[in-house]
């Protein structure tokens, strides 16, 4: 390959260019790596941290905002290192003396133009990583046909993982199809299809033939691929060999959710936009990600070589049959063991100014203080579990149209729920809102990610006040333009009702609390936080 002074490698994005020969048994070395991985905010990328440190390698991280994971269990693990992707220089020093880079980012939530600018940040980072002298780059493509048009995401998919083929720098292109694991997008996307509509007319792409994958499965070939012999530069295929049409695997995630059959009607039209908005108003994904997702859903997603199995061994037990990684995600989630979701990747957004910075800009506040006979300790309890199942304490009906209308434009609404029904942490999605700031026992800020003519934000907080405690609760808002203004003036009468009940509400449920901590054991009482 010109400008690559190591021996000349196939590098083959199909199966059919594929010519290198396979090691007689599976070869993986165990030791130590230094690695870099980028994405840790996101859905597999924080997952895979933790499983890189398990399996004894140094890891660092490379983050926009290091307060995403301020609370996660890894954190001081990790050297965390704080740039953007698209700096040259600053990339290059994070690849200093890192030995595998794991390139886990995609820019598919960010609107019009993320094709171009996947390519870019692409080709900045391998030429980083080639200059610091990096041995591998690791990616996470998806799974295509051969010789026909593809989505936009997925064309976007395949570029980037050619780019690493053709870098210089040795590369693994893992393509999987739709990942399944609680929290994943593509399981959202599923779950809330089939838990919402029993007879579904559908367009004619849901019988289109997919192997999905595990989280678990994907996170082990990751963990793998560290590892792999040298002079390996080339895609594999990935999946859990289980091959369903779509309308299938909606049916089968009914099954095991204890639904009866769903009544899927192919249509014989495509109609992606069509079924782009549908599935950004019925389940917790919006308009920016439904529409490439249903994009790539146009054409079968299905492994067209096994070669992995011929350098990686299988998990134990082998791979995650589909309705088992259905019942594996929703025994996480039921049992609140969740640890990441594709919501909580998120976009950077300014922080919410002091309020000495407020000078010169127009702010809205909506001011609350509730004084309880509960303990600060019981207040604080159901102000970090609010939102999800657990809501918002005045009146429901208001919030969910509320959640409807920002839906319809195209925003979160309610659906995202949360990832934990009872903690939280910095960067996790709580409905429309993100956990800005977390000050465990007294302050969480909310900023708002709904659809608005502004910046909003909610703080809720607790402190001592006699036997008591006392409870407060702001609501902020900077207004853009006239069209901020009028909104504010326009919701404000509601505010009149929720705020003030929302505050009797929280106090009500820490009273209930402590009353139940109260009773003694045996009594048969849950001690469940409402």
């Amino acid at each position: 390959m010109p400008g690559n002074s190591k021996e000349c490698r196939v590098i083959p994005a199909y199966p059919s260019l594929q010519t290198q020969e396979f090691p007689l048994q599976p070869s993986v070395p165990s030791h130590s790596r230094t690695v870099l991985v980028t994405g840790a905010t996101g859905y597999i990328g924080g997952r895979l941290v933790p499983r890189l440190l398990e399996a004894g390698h140094r890891v660092k991280v490379l983050v926009r905002s290091p307060q995403k994971i301020k609370d996660v269990p890894w954190h001081d693990q990790v050297e965390i290192v704080q740039d953007s992707l698209d700096d040259a220089a600053g990339v290059e020093e994070a690849l200093a003396g890192v030995e595998v880079l794991y390139y886990l980012v995609h820019s598919m939530a960010s609107g019009s133009g993320f094709e171009a600018k996947e390519e870019a940040m692409a080709r900045l980072v391998a030429e980083a990583a080639k200059a610091a002298g990096v041995d591998r780059i690791v990616y996470l493509g998806g799974l295509h046909p051969d010789n026909e048009l593809l989505s936009t995401h997925m064309r976007s998919r395949e570029k980037v993982g050619r780019v690493f083929l053709e870098s210089g720098v040795d590369s693994i292109v893992f393509q999987a199809g739709v990942v399944i694991g609680s929290g994943s997008a593509s399981f959202e996307m599923i779950r809330h299809l089939a838990d919402t509509l029993p007879v579904m007319p559908a367009p004619n792409w849901v019988t289109n033939r997919i192997e999905a994958i595990a989280v678990r499965d994907v996170l082990h070939y990751l963990v793998a691929a560290a590892t792999l012999p040298d002079k390996l530069n080339r895609t594999f295929d990935i999946g859990s060999r289980d091959v369903l049409k779509y309308k299938d695997m909606m049916n089968e995630y009914a099954l095991e959710r204890g639904l009866p059959r769903r009544l899927v009607i192919a249509l014989p039209v495509p109609a992606p936009k069509l079924a782009g908005l549908w599935v950004a108003l019925v389940t917790p994904i919006p308009l920016s990600m439904s529409f490439p997702l249903v994009q790539s859903l146009q054409h079968d997603a299905v492994s067209r070589e096994h070669d992995v199995d011929h350098y990686i061994p299988q998990p134990d037990g082998g791979l995650t049959p589909y309705r088992r990684a259905v019942a594996l995600a929703l025994g996480k989630e039921r049992d609140g063991q969740v640890e990441t979701t594709w919501a909580n990747a998120g976009i950077d957004a300014d922080p919410l100014p002091s309020d000495p910075d407020w000078a010169g800009y127009k702010v809205y506040l909506d001011e609350r203080s509730f004084h309880s006979e509960a303990k600060p300790e019981h207040v604080w309890t159901i102000i970090e579990g609010i939102g999800g199942k657990n809501g918002w304490y005045s009146l429901p009906l208001a919030w969910r149209v509320r959640g409807w209308l920002d839906k319809l434009q195209g925003g979160a609404g309610l659906l995202r729920g949360r990832r934990h029904p009872k903690t939280l942490g910095s960067g996790e999605v709580v409905d429309w809102w993100r956990v800005e700031a977390i000050e465990r026992g007294h302050l969480l800020r909310l900023r708002a990610e709904m659809r608005a003519p502004g910046r909003a934000w909610l703080e809720l907080a607790v402190e001592p006040d006699g036997g008591g405690s006392l409870y407060k609760q702001r609501a902020i808002f900077f207004p853009r333009g006239l069209a901020g203004r009028l909104y504010w003036l326009g919701v404000y009468p509601f505010h009149g009702f929720i705020f003030p009940s929302m505050a009797r509400n929280i106090s009500a449920a820490a009273i209930a609390l402590q009353e139940e901590e109260a009773v003694e054991p045996g009594s048969g009482v849950s001690t469940d936080t409402p």
